[in-house]
C-alpha cells in the first residue's frame, strides 16, 4: 500500500572516509545491493567498524542512513549546532515520520532509487564526542519505559539511481502485520 505523503529530500551527503560527519552534495548515486557511491559504508557486507570487528561477513543492513530534518529542528531548539550530514546521514528528509515506518517499508526517491527500511540507527557515544549531551538528546523513553532511538533509520538499496535535494519520496508499506523498527 502506497501512502500519500508530501515528503521530500532536503539534503544528501556522502564521504569515503570513516568519519562522523558527511559533507553535503548536490547529488548522490545509490547502487543496488551496495549503498551510496563513494561512501565508506557502501558494500554488500557490513562496513561499520564495530560490526566489522564482530563479524565482517554479516550482511550490510546499513547501506543508507536517513534522518528526518524535523530532528535537526528539535535539536537546534535544545541548543545543539546540527545541520544536514553532521550526524553521518546520507539523506535528510522532511514531511515523513521515519521512525514510525515499519520494517520492510519501501522508499522511492524520484523516478528510480528505492531503499528498503531495515531498522533504526543505534546512536553511540560519538554523538557526545561531536557535541556534549547530543547522545542523550537523541534518546527518549516511551510511556511503557522502552527506549526510543531518534537518530534516524537505516536501509538497503533495492534499485539504484540519483537522489537530489527536492526529490519527492513515495512510501510503500509492507503487507501487514507490520514489524516495528529495531536497531540494526
Amino acid at each position: 500500500m502506497t501512502q500519500d505523503v508530501s515528503a521530500t529530500v532536503t539534503h544528501v551527503a556522502a564521504d569515503g572516509r570513516h568519519g562522523f560527519s558527511k559533507p553535503t552534495r548536490e547529488v548522490i548515486r545509490l547502487i543496488a545491493g551496495e549503498g551510496v557511491e563513494g561512501d565508506a559504508h557502501r558494500g554488500v557486507t557490513v562496513k561499520h567498524r564495530s560490526r566489522v570487528r564482530a563479524d565482517p561477513t554479516q550482511p550490510n543492513l546499513r547501506q543508507v542512513h536517513l534522518i528526518h530534518g524535523e530532528l535537526h529542528d528539535e535539536l537546534a531548539a535544545q541548543g545543539f549546532d546540527v545541520a544536514p550530514g553532521v550526524m553521518g546521514e546520507n539523506v535528510t528528509t522532511r514531511g515523513i515520520d521515519l521512525l514510525a515506518l515499519p520494517r520492510g517499508t519501501l522508499l522511492r526517491f524520484g523516478a528510480e532509487a528505492v531503499v528498503e527500511v531495515t531498522g533504526l540507527r543505534n546512536p553511540c557515544r560519538q554523538l557526545d564526542d561531536f557535541q556534549a549531551g547530543l547522545l542523550r538528546a537523541v534518546l527518549d523513553r516511551a510511556e511503557d519505559g522502552s527506549l526510543i532511538r531518534k537518530a534516524g533509520i537505516m536501509g538497503i538499496v533495492l534499485s539504484g539511481g540519483m537522489i537530489r535535494p527536492g526529490d519527492s519520496i513515495a512510501v510503500t508499506l509492507p503487507p501487514e502485520p507490520h514489524e516495528r523498527l529495531d536497531r540494526v
